[in-house]
């Protein structure tokens, strides 16, 4: 080997870390682990499914607790938002 092969090979071997993994490696790998949204803590897979169908669960109670008192006014807040885009009065 003449010493320009040895300079090349020493750079090379400096520039890309040997343990990086390719991004399509990357792209096919199964997530195992998950991130709670309430607190942040670390949780498995199937922590993750079961927290989210009891927050599914949660807001389809708390939908069902609302007034129609409310939704009537927040219908008509509504109503009154969409007048006032397309009346200048």
């Amino acid at each position: 080997m003449c010493p320009i092969d040895w300079v090349f090979s020493a750079l090379l071997a400096t520039c890309l870390p040997p343990a990086d993994v390719p991004e399509e490696v990357l792209r096919t790998e199964i997530y195992t682990q998950a991130r709670s949204p309430i607190d942040g803590k670390k949780l498995t897979a199937a922590e993750y499914a079961l927290l989210q169908e009891q927050l599914r669960e949660e807001l389809t109670n708390s939908e069902a607790a609302i007034s129609d008192e409310l939704k009537h006014l927040v219908h008509l807040l509504r109503l009154r938002q969409l007048l006032k885009r397309v009346s200048p009065f």
